[in-house]
């Protein structure tokens, strides 16, 4: 698998992850918890996988820069 495509594959799940927050912070919903159950295994992989997309993500920060040089 590409960088290319783990890149849009994380930055969808931290999108997802991003509205998700919207939503508490609008209106008290947390979609993946109505979805998945509070605190199921399942809600917290989908967590994880949010957090750990944002981690890796940083790098593109870096990743960026080095295009702007070119």
């Amino acid at each position: 698998m590409g960088s290319k495509v783990l890149d849009y594959i994380l930055l969808t799940i931290v999108i997802i992850g991003a509205v998700n927050w919207g939503l508490i912070g609008f209106f008290r919903f947390d979609l993946v918890a109505f979805l998945f159950g509070s605190m199921s295994w399942l809600t917290r992989i989908i967590y994880a996988l949010v957090g750990i997309g944002g981690l890796y993500l940083l790098s593109a920060y870096g990743r960026i820069r080095s295009i702007e040089q070119v």
